[in-house]
Order: C-alpha cells, then structure tokens, then sequence
C-alpha cells in the first residue's frame, strides 16, 4: 500500500492537470449546441480509462448522450465494485456572475473553481486516479473493478435507466456494490457517508370553478373562486402539529433506530445557526422530532407552487376559472410512491367543494433507499475515510432524492455508498462552482482504502 500511495503523492499535480482538462470540456447536457462536446467529453472519460490500464472499455450510444463503460475483472474469488459518475454538467447562466472563465479552470485558495468542479468531475475523477494508483505500482486492483460515467444525470438519467432496465444493462452492470461519489461532506474536513435517501411523489392538482374568467365584481360572493378553494383545502393537508392529515399515509413509516438517534445526535446540529443561515425567525414542521429527524427520517407534503387568474403586473378584478398547485411529498423507506399518489388522490377529492371540479396528475416519483449501516461496503467505506481524512466518520441521510442511484439499487439488488466529497457551499449549480483540492487528494485516497478494505 505504501507504493500506491507513495504514487498518488508523486502524481497529485498531474492528476490536478488531468482533471482541468476534462473541465475544459463544456459538457452542458441540456442545450442543443452542446452536442458534440458531450462526445468529446465521454471520449475524454474513456480514453483516460484506457491509459491509466483498462484494457476493455466501450462507449455506449443511447437514444441521449452516450453512456462510457469500462473493466478490470481480474480479481480472482473478490466482489465486484460499480463506479459511477457523470460528465455532464449545469448550464453557467448567469454568466455575469461568474468571476473567472466557467471552462477555464483556476486554482485559488486551495481549490479549483469552474463549472464540473464538484458537481461532478472532480468528484467521480478521483476513483479513475484511485485505480490508476493501484495499477501502475502494483499492476493489480485488489477487487473487479467497474466503471459507467453518463451524460445525462443533469436533465434525468432516462438513457441509463433504460438500458440499466434491459437485460444487457443489468448483466453489464451485475456487481456487489455501486461506488458514487456525488454527494456532499457533513462539514468541511469530516468524512462522511450518505446511507439513506427520500423517495418521491409530485402531483398536479388542478381546480376549476366557473367555464371561464369572471369579474370580481360582478360574480364574486356568488360563484365559488377556485384560488380561494384550493388555497383551503391545502391548508387542510396538515394538522396544528404539522402532521400530513391524509389517512393511512404513515402506516408504513418506520422508526427511528436507536443507533440513527444516537448518529445525529453525534452531529451536534444547531438548530439556530440553521435558522440563522436561512433568516427564519424559528423552524417550523412535525412535531415531536429534531431537525434532522424531519429532514431526514420523516415524510413531508409541500406545496411548491400555485398559480391561477391574473398574476400580470397592476391590477386586474378578476375570479379565475381554473387554480392549479404542485404538490411534492418526501417519502421514506417502506413508503411507495404509487401508493402514495393513490391515497393522497383519494383524499384531495374528499375536500374539493361541490362548486368546483378538480383534476389530479401525477408528475413523477421516486422510491426511497436506506442501506444498513453494518452492510459490509458501507464498514469498508466508512473506514477507508476516516483514514484518509483523520477523523471519526459520521453517517448522514439526505432528505432529497437521487432517482438514479435508487434505479441503481433496484435493478443491481447491490447496496450504494456514497462516498460524499464537496460542500454545500461549493455553488454546485451556481455560479463560482468550486471544490477543495484537499477533499480531492482525501477522494483518491479514501478509494484506495475504500478498494482495499472491501476485498478483506
């Protein structure tokens, strides 16, 4: 191990070099005139594949941007690791905001700042120089190694949840455990492992009263004002203790563990430095649990927009024909999104008055995903960094949702680790993106343990 660390010491600044180059690469997803350079960049991804010694590796085409895949399966009676990652990148509007060149890399103050920075070429590129370390000193890896980069986790996945649904996908695929590094550190030099995800469902709620816009004036006080009835029958989705009202929702939620309360608890979270950051005057949500356990643990039920009539500039005397609102609910293990869009359906038409009718869409969802803290890859995971960075590694949930790596889950039957790198305040998706070039030498050595470990 000493010859393998002993490179990525002696290689840092190469490394460093390597992934400007790849940042160089405008892989914007989304925009039509980025096109060919989402095939630049996957070409890129794979020809450092091959000269770091994967032999066998393949650009996938899809119906969207290509898929790059490669292997080193070499190790004889060892489990199988699946890196992910992505190529492509956010869009860089505003421009204005930006103080240096979004594709042209600088490092400053420790880390490097452009666009893919963190979010997620510097992240995923340390397991590519992970490998790298492993097969240039020792020319072996100490377990099979897979890797799958795609191009479309920024607009949705839909080309790698197809083919991961196929059955060349799923025996392309086929491992013991998926290695991702996209997510973010508790805090600035603390390892940690994300083990937990919420799922989702999102619906559309659409009311209508009247056949068409009225006048205020003369209609109002008669016929029932579709904004006004949604606007209730939302508020009526929670109780005073901000319980979600609607029967059977909780019936499958599980409880908190003793040794998940006793995680968080280790976290010390502050629940006024949180309130502070966000200029509340208090938070707010279900009652009887912490912040974390609401943020993580627990269901929710927002409304994320609602809209109808006039909402133009002045004014306009107006009672709408129609109100729409966009209803999302975080769901936990156990919980089906499905299910849920069922039961929440059923309930919506229960509160809608007579003098309107209502409509409900669903939009999309996502199932949610916990993998057992005493899970074999999370151990190796867990004590891969809190070698690399010198602590004791904490364990956190997220409260949003990743729908490929629970696809991932689901079609693989292999546990996630997500082996988090960045910081909440690296303006992923905003301008000044930038990631520690610390957290990027601590990536590359948390894989080589993280390798290592997991073959014991």
């Amino acid at each position: 191990m000493d010859k393998v660390i002993k490179y990525v010491d002696e290689n840092l600044e190469k490394f460093i070099e390597e992934l400007k180059d790849y940042i160089r690469i405008p892989s914007i997803s989304t925009l039509p005139e980025n096109k060919n350079d989402m095939i630049t960049c996957a070409k890129f991804v794979e020809a450092n594949l091959k000269s770091i010694g994967i032999k066998t590796t393949k650009i996938i085409k899809t119906d969207g941007h290509p898929l790059v895949y490669g292997e080193w399966l070499q190790a004889k009676d060892k489990p199988t690791v699946l890196v992910y990652g992505h190529y492509d990148v956010q869009p860089i509007d505003p421009i204005e905001l930006w103080d240096t060149d979004p594709f042209e890399p600088v490092v400053k103050d420790g880390k490097i700042w452009a666009r893919g920075a963190d979010d997620d070429k510097g992240q995923s590129f340390v397991h590519i120089k992970a490998v790298e370390a492993y097969l240039k000193t020792k020319k072996e890896l100490p377990v099979n190694v897979k890797f799958l980069f795609e191009g479309e986790e920024e607009i949705g996945s839909s080309s790698l949840e197809t083919f991961l649904k196929s059955k060349e996908g799923k025996d392309l695929l086929k491992c013991e455990a998926i290695l991702i590094s996209d997510t973010s550190l508790y805090g600035e030099g603390i390892p940690t492992i994300t083990y937990g995800l919420r799922g989702l469902a999102y619906l559309e709620v659409e009311l209508t009263g009247p056949n068409r816009d009225l006048h205020s004036g003369s209609f109002g006080g008669a016929i029932a004002n579709p904004i006004n009835e949604l606007a209730k029958m939302i508020a009526k989705l929670h109780d005073e203790n901000g319980t979600i009202t609607i029967p059977n929702f909780y019936d499958e939620v599980p409880e908190v563990t003793k040794q998940e309360k006793e995680n968080f608890e280790a976290l010390k979270f502050n629940d006024k430095k949180f309130a502070k950051e966000y200029k509340v005057a208090e938070l707010s949500g279900e009652k009887g649990f912490s912040t974390l356990e609401r943020l993580w643990t627990r269901p929710t039920l927002d409304c994320n927009g609602i809209f109808g009539g006039f909402t133009g500039e002045g004014a306009k005397t107006v009672l709408p024909s129609k109100a729409t609102a966009k209803i999302s609910m975080r769901l936990v293990p156990n919980q089906d999104p499905k299910k849920v869009a069922k039961i929440f359906t059923k309930y919506i038409k229960t509160l809608t008055p007579k003098s309107c009718k209502i409509k409900v869409t669903e939009m999309h969802g996502g199932n949610p995903v916990v993998v057992p803290l005493d899970d074999k890859a999370i151990v190796a995971a867990s004590e891969a960094v809190s070698k690399s960075f010198g602590k004791k590694t904490v364990y956190t949930r997220e409260g949003g949702s990743i729908p490929i790596v629970v696809e991932f889950v689901k079609q693989l039957k292999s546990p996630a680790v997500l082996m988090g790198l960045g910081l909440d305040t690296d303006n992923i998706h905003s301008p000044n993106e930038h990631f520690s070039l610390k957290s990027f030498e601590r990536g590359i050595l948390s894989s080589i343990y993280f390798l290592d470990n997991y073959s014991k």
